[in-house]
């Protein structure tokens, strides 16, 4: 079994140029299967969580929404 799971050094790799590509592809959404679509998204999820201030212009694509638990 596969995991989502991308670690710090893969992250820290991570260029200005991939995570564009990475953001178009998110937004053109044309993805063979969901699975693919799936993937991104986690990877410029955990770009966000690790590198902020790279991921900053495209967090939007991650459609996270503020709420409250309690």
């Amino acid at each position: 079994m596969q995991t989502l799971g991308f670690s710090q050094k893969e992250i820290a790799a991570v260029t200005e140029e991939e995570l564009a590509n990475l953001a178009e592809r998110l937004e053109q959404d044309d993805y063979s299967s969901p699975f693919e679509a799936l993937r991104d998204w986690h990877l410029l999820r955990a770009i966000a969580f690790q590198r902020e201030d790279l991921a900053a212009p495209y967090l939007y694509l991650l459609d996270i929404e503020a709420y409250d638990e309690a």
